[in-house]
């Protein structure tokens, strides 16, 4: 077999490459799909696998910025649409398809890539770490109460698409620098995916809202949902699936909730993506009630290790040197001394050792360096390294992506 790699011509088009990935996973192109995704997928950010002129294979990257522990942005691969036939698998395609695809990322000075896993086994052995893992709600109406049970605050309107359009970005805007995870979105984004409202996003469920949370004439809040109806010997049973809800503080968060569990008709309140930071946790009466189930989340890489760390705040603290290991991205390979305000490479002694997909685990601060000596993830080279680099990583809130790519 002659395989050879390639991104598609410009004549050629995303097409052909997005229906192998479809295929992959046993579903076809819709064809709001091929009208839209070229707007915002160029082709040379796709690296495809042929076979006799046919595309058998395929990974891409959009191009994002990540917020990272300080409140800064760094260029980001968002990896997607990674997938091979099955006439075509275990014969190491997947793996050149990640080797190029790190090397063009590195070329293009973006040092962090990231996934979400449609199989979480896969992508450790390509240096991905689980760094912002998310829970996933489960909740039932008739036992949601929240603690002390508060007055309303504010009010929450449902309104169209497009005064959505103008009303949720800047929200998630305010929100965005403020949460290790969080992506930013163009307005394509937004349009494409965020807001669009097409049949065969619904699932079974019916057409999407928008609701925006006010208050004192000023917009704190919004979700999207929409309503899987369900009646079971006259009596409703529906489900509201939550598809997003972002807010800019603890009360409006509170207040969102409490419409979303308010809803008639609907018996159960799920959200796929729910942050792990969230007060809601403890703002409820019954946490148990919430049903919540913990999931991998965002999958994390530090193509240029030195980058990503030099941009990345860290606290205050006595320095660390890491010895990272990474076979499939050599340049990473190093000794980096981390703390003192910043982060370079040395020569100095090692107090760590791990690979990088260890380091990128801890890098957006979901886990620290002892919890992954827990795991045997990391080897303590001088006493007392483990905590010092614990506390320099630490950061105020835990990480989170709300967004699926």
């Amino acid at each position: 077999m002659t395989i050879e790699y390639r991104s598609p011509s410009a004549e050629e088009g995303i097409v052909p490459a997005l229906a192998t990935t479809y295929q992959a996973f046993g579903e076809h192109v819709q064809d709001y799909d091929r009208e839209h995704l070229p707007k915002l997928m160029p082709t040379d950010r796709i690296h495809c696998a042929f076979d006799n002129g046919r595309p058998i294979a395929t990974a891409a990257a959009f191009a994002f910025e990540l917020t990272i522990p300080g409140g800064g942005q760094l260029p980001t691969g968002g990896v997607t649409w990674v997938g091979v036939l099955p006439s075509h698998r275990r014969r190491g395609v997947l793996t050149e398809l990640m080797r190029r695809q790190l090397n063009d990322l590195h070329d293009r000075g973006e040092p962090l890539a990231a996934l979400w896993a449609s199989e979480s086994a896969i992508y450790g052995r390509f240096g991905y770490g689980s760094a912002a893992p998310a829970f996933s709600l489960n909740g039932k109406t008739a036992g949601f109460r929240l603690r002390d049970n508060p007055d309303p605050v504010g009010t929450v309107r449902l309104i169209e698409r497009e005064e959505a359009r103008e009303a949720f970005p800047p929200i998630y805007e305010q929100v965005r620098p403020t949460v290790p995870g969080m992506l930013t979105r163009t307005q394509d984004v937004w349009d494409v995916y965020r807001l669009a409202d097409e049949e065969f996003m619904r699932q079974g469920a019916g057409p999407k809202f928008y609701a925006l949370y006010e208050r004192d004439g000023v917009a704190e809040g919004y979700a999207t949902y929409r309503i899987k109806s369900n009646w079971e010997q006259g009596v409703p049973q529906s489900e509201l699936r939550v598809i997003e809800a972002i807010a800019t503080g603890p009360i409006a968060v509170r207040e969102l909730w409490r419409f979303l569990f308010s809803v008639d008709l609907v018996s159960t309140v799920s959200s796929w993506l729910f942050d792990p930071a969230s007060p809601l946790f403890l703002s409820v009466l019954d946490l148990r009630r919430l049903e919540p189930r913990l999931s991998d989340g965002l999958w994390l890489r530090l193509v240029d290790v030195e980058a990503a760390l030099r941009a990345r705040s860290f606290g205050d603290g006595d320095p660390v040197v890491l010895e990272v290991r990474d076979e499939l991205c050599s340049w990473n390979a190093g000794r980096y001394r981390v703390g003192g305000g910043g982060a370079e490479r040395t020569d100095d002694a090692a107090d760590l050792r791990l690979d990088a997909a260890d380091l990128a685990i801890a890098y957006l601060g979901a886990f620290d360096f002892e919890r992954l000596a827990d795991a045997l993830r990391v080897d303590e080279l001088r006493p007392g390294a483990l905590s010092r680099a614990s506390l320099l990583f630490r950061t105020p809130r835990l990480p989170f992506c709300p967004e699926v790519f």
